[in-house]
């Protein structure tokens, strides 16, 4: 009777083992699926930003560039690099190294001639 019992647990244990594999192998791809949606939302609203009330310049001034940062606005007496970000979402380290050369004013207006 106790070799039956034994079997069982075992048993059981190989079920439940099973059972939370494949419980761990959906949350994997739930969260995947999360962070691609989450992505995909902060891409389509960037392109939307520019046009929400709290955006304090010109919209028609903006322009969208996409990488490694959204946009620059054009306004009448400056030049403003954007970067839109949903939720908590950071700045990438591009991000940040094109933050730190603006603030370091190493940002230069070059004429190219096709001739």
């Amino acid at each position: 009777m106790s070799i039956v019992i034994a079997l069982l647990e075992l048993l059981l244990i190989i079920i439940l083992s099973y059972i939370s594999y494949n419980e761990c192998i959906e949350i994997v791809k739930l969260k995947r699926s999360k962070g691609s949606m989450s992505s995909l939302y902060g891409k389509t609203m960037e392109k939307f930003a520019p046009f929400m009330k709290k955006y304090r310049h010109d919209p028609k001034k903006f322009r969208f560039i996409g990488s490694p940062i959204d946009g620059v606005q054009f306004d009448d007496d400056k030049i403003t690099f954007v970067e839109f970000k949903t939720s908590s979402s950071k700045l990438s380290s591009a991000q940040k190294r094109i933050k730190d050369i603006i603030k370091k004013k190493n940002v230069y207006f070059e004429e190219f001639r096709m001739e």
